[in-house]
């Protein structure tokens, strides 16, 4: 465990743990940022696989084997889990987990196939020391320290796969102003990460994480992000001025797709159908945060200005653990 100059009990409590059982080893760092943490953690280990999983992730009993068991292919150079949302006490988190299902996790079930995963997420993810350290290891050049070492992996030409029973539950933010800031952290890191790995994108050489994977990430992390809420109030403009019938139609087609998406991922991930609505509100309320929050990190990287990596408000309320239990049998 490495602890990147928290102020709180945590580390003590580490340490008692430590010195009760020689299997936990505590090493401790002033603050220099996950990336630093993850790097000081990687040079310790002295074995060829490495699992990590963040402060604020659960792993269910049966992840970390589901993580290494890709590992038998010397190929694989990196696994992402299987990341959903374990706290749901706020609208805000809601959206989040609907979010995580109908986007982030079928992403990669798509992306898996034809080996052109974008991020392989630090919260629950397992790694291949010797490819990691060819690829230039955990790289402070980025907020997205993930997503930058799944491109050197991918430029590599290494295999990056994905595990979907390797399941782990991470505390999503249950505020607006937590959301913002997470998601700001995120867009910026991944403005940062197309931009270093820029000469990727459209290149032959790089197969399907340059001529798919790359592109995707432009086109639907980015440009769609941040234009759709605009579309929406020129949509809401026009209704007011009387706008056409066929374009009310469409708009109302678009919303339909969203429902049909979010059906589409309930019933794949297992989830209660009743999450699908979400997508309607989620129009309108969170979508319009993922935009503004995109359209700033433009404007700060144009700008060239230095972003922190910032705290995050934890409460520890993983209260869908017990519905877990009930509807996937989990432990």
């Amino acid at each position: 465990m490495v602890d990147d100059g928290s102020n709180d009990d945590t580390a003590a409590i580490v340490a008692a743990a430590a010195a009760a059982d020689p299997r936990v080893r505590l090493l401790r760092q002033p603050n220099r940022g996950k990336a630093a943490a993850l790097a000081r953690g990687l040079a310790a280990v002295n074995h060829e696989i490495v699992v990590t999983l963040d402060a604020d992730t659960r792993f269910r009993t049966d992840t970390i084997a589901h993580l290494v068991e890709p590992f038998a292919d010397p190929k694989v150079a990196a696994v992402s889990g299987h990341a959903r949302v374990g706290n749901l006490g706020s609208f805000i988190a809601r959206c989040q987990a609907l979010e995580y299902i109908s986007g982030f996790n079928l992403d990669r079930r798509a992306y898996h196939l034809v080996n052109c995963i974008t991020v392989v997420p630090g919260a629950v993810s397992a790694l291949r020391k010797s490819a990691v350290i060819e690829a230039g290891g955990f790289s402070t050049d980025t907020l997205a320290e993930d997503t930058d070492l799944t491109l050197s992996l991918q430029r590599l030409g290494r295999s990056v796969v994905y595990a979907p029973r390797a399941l782990a539950w991470t505390e999503a933010p249950e505020s607006l102003r937590g959301l913002a800031r997470q998601r700001f952290r995120w867009a910026f890191g991944t403005l940062q990460c197309l931009w270093k790995h820029k000469d990727m994108v459209f290149h032959p050489r790089y197969r399907a994480i340059g001529l798919v994977g790359l592109p995707n990430v432009w086109f639907f992390q980015i440009f769609l992000v941040a234009f759709t809420p605009i579309l929406d109030l020129v949509f809401l403009a026009s209704f007011l001025l009387g706008a056409s019938q066929m374009l009310i139609i469409y708009f109302f087609l678009f919303l339909l797709m969203d429902l049909a998406s979010a059906v589409a991922a309930c019933l794949i991930e297992r989830e209660p159908l009743r999450w699908a609505w979400l997508s309607i509100p989620m129009r309108f309320i969170y979508r319009p945060i993922l935009g503004w929050v995109v359209w700033r990190s433009l404007y700060k990287a144009l700008q060239g200005a230095w972003v922190r990596w910032g705290k995050a408000d934890r409460t520890a309320a993983f209260n869908y653990l017990p519905q877990l239990r009930e509807v996937h049998g989990e432990d």
